[in-house]
């Protein structure tokens, strides 16, 4: 059997909700080398995912900075109740 060398991925090999869910792993450099091509060559074609993936970096830069003490009780609640409905819509 013959084995050709895999082409290089273009930006429609993966969807942008599957680019998304990458994003995580993308950033803490935990992907395979070829999901991280993956996920490069749909960056590279995909302004929304390139905007989306700017913000991830945005709100983690911000958030590293706020500290449990330094939001009001309602703006801790506001946002654990907001992480709360996100966890339950990713579920299947």
């Amino acid at each position: 059997m013959v084995t050709t060398p895999r082409a290089k991925p273009d930006g429609h090999d993966i969807t942008c909700r599957q680019a998304v869910a990458l994003m995580t792993d993308y950033l803490d450099g935990a992907l395979s080398e070829d999901d991280r091509a993956l996920v490069e060559a749909h960056l590279g074609e995909c302004e929304a995912c390139t905007e989306h993936l700017r913000q991830i970096r945005v709100t983690v830069t911000v958030t590293g900075r706020v500290r449990d003490e330094d939001l009001n009780p309602r703006a801790r609640e506001d946002l654990m109740n907001l992480y709360r409905r996100w966890q339950a819509d990713r579920e299947p």
